[in-house]
């Protein structure tokens, strides 16, 4: 079975993380849904974010509601927006501010929340890479998440390997040709996002985590779904045991 996505799924990531809203919160949700999409590297740095007509009908909101959310990111200086002829609205996130990490005391206080995330993320990221292992991939795939791997090594600062580490999850995310599924993965890496943001770069950690994305991504590349479970399992269980040491 293939996957539900193009051929070149680097330039359809934004296809498979941005889904059209369920609730009556337009606004707020739109706001939500695309911050997380920047923050997340799913618009990199200096892209230019999809025509108006287009990204409204993909979120499913009033051209009007997507023109007041792309207002609230300028705000927050996510994005920029050029006017005239060959304008458009532009990324100008480079990533989190290292140095200005979140207070621990507030994520500890919303303890019951944050362990949530972690069991939910131990639960759909393994099943992910299982089904991504599953799929006949091309060979456009199979170089998009090699090359996704190798990003992350190769990122040149803290910042940057927290934005190609989470565009590597989502990568094998949308290989799994699951839109539920990326769903799930997205909203598990914005969670988790949030609370590494609280705790110090360890770069023993980093070597680590290295290992494990190079096991998953040998195991969804050679076709064997439960190393590939079993990998992000392992992957899943030491972030997860990294954060509840450091937070409490």
């Amino acid at each position: 079975m293939t996957s539900a996505f193009s051929d070149k799924p680097e330039l359809r990531l934004s296809d498979a993380v941005l889904r059209p809203l369920r609730d009556s919160n337009a606004f707020e949700s739109t706001v939500e849904q695309l911050a997380s999409a920047i923050r997340l590297g799913v618009f990199a740095t200096g892209e230019q974010l999809p025509p108006e007509r287009d990204l409204a009908a993909r979120l499913g909101v009033s051209r009007m509601t997507l023109r007041e959310a792309i207002a609230a990111l300028r705000d927050a200086e996510l994005v920029q927006t050029r006017r005239g002829r060959g304008g458009g609205t532009v990324v100008t996130h480079t990533g989190p501010d290292m140095s200005a990490a979140l207070d621990p005391g507030a994520l500890r206080r919303r303890g019951p929340q944050l362990l949530d995330a972690l069991d939910f993320r131990r639960v759909v990221e393994p099943g992910a890479s299982y089904v991504a292992a599953t799929r006949s991939l091309s060979s456009d795939q199979r170089n998009w998440l090699a090359t996704s791997e190798r990003e992350v090594i190769e990122a040149a600062d803290d910042a940057a390997h927290r934005i190609a580490d989470s565009r590597l999850h989502l990568a094998i995310a949308t290989l799994s040709g699951s839109p539920m599924l990326v769903e799930a993965v997205t909203r598990a890496q914005a969670a988790l996002h949030e609370m590494l943001l609280a705790i110090p770069v360890l770069r023993r950690n980093i070597e680590h985590s290295h290992a494990q994305h190079r096991a998953i991504v040998r195991a969804v590349l050679g076709g064997d779904p439960q190393a590939a479970r079993t990998a992000m399992e392992e992957h899943c269980d030491a972030t997860s045991a990294l954060l509840r040491g450091l937070l409490g």
